[in-house]
């Protein structure tokens, strides 16, 4: 799960979007505990649709499409679980939106390749959440081969092996492998400032 949080004084003011919620006793890691303004699922497996955990008068958006929720617009984008046109798995939808002046983007459980017409959609980022652990979703080399061409001030990986988690997917080294400008925080809470080089940004799971 991941949350974004624009600060009173910004427009729009004290904003919190939470991203695929999920529960310990289904992933390892212990529950969030937060309210939040915006609730976005990517797709509807147990361990990414938990609003039950989320305090607070949210609206939650599930699926592709435009959407305006309290002064942020947020895009849907429609993606695949697999490379199998969701055959195996599903679809994913892929969330933009922009908050603080700084565009995000979340991949979700993004399992196929990305045509060059849908990375175009996408557009510019600053802020890009991509999965890389493979198995349910693209590994690390689609995931390099994303971020080379999306081109994001930031990437963020996420949807890699842990010591908390035993599914059979890959750990974030062999993402980061030849890689330079590569932040590991402590924490999993952070400030963004852009910066003025491309990095890659590891936070501490849990």
């Amino acid at each position: 799960m991941y949350g974004v949080y624009a600060p009173p004084g910004y427009p729009p003011p004290g904003r919190l979007t939470v991203i695929d919620p999920f529960h310990e006793k289904d992933v390892g890691y212990p529950t969030p505990r937060t309210h939040a303004d915006v609730v976005l699922i990517t797709h509807d497996h147990f361990d990414h649709n938990r609003v039950d955990v989320i305090e607070g008068g949210f609206e939650t958006i599930r699926a592709p499409g435009v959407y305006e929720v309290k002064g942020v617009t947020f895009r849907g984008i429609p993606s695949y679980h697999d490379s199998s046109h969701g055959r195996v798995r599903g679809g994913n939808t892929i969330y933009v939106f922009e908050m603080n002046g700084i565009k995000f983007c979340h991949l979700g459980d993004l399992g196929e390749r990305l045509s060059n017409e849908k990375i175009k959609e996408i557009g510019d980022v600053d802020v890009l959440m991509i999965p890389v652990g493979g198995h349910f979703t693209i590994g690390p080399e689609e995931a390099s081969e994303m971020v080379e061409k999306i081109s994001p001030r930031i990437t963020v990986p996420m949807h890699y092996k842990t010591p908390v988690i035993d599914f059979p997917i890959r750990p974030v080294d062999d993402f980061l492998r030849g890689k330079e400008n590569v932040r590991r925080f402590s924490e999993n809470e952070v400030e963004i400032r852009l910066p003025e080089r491309s990095e890659i940004w590891v936070l501490h799971y849990g």
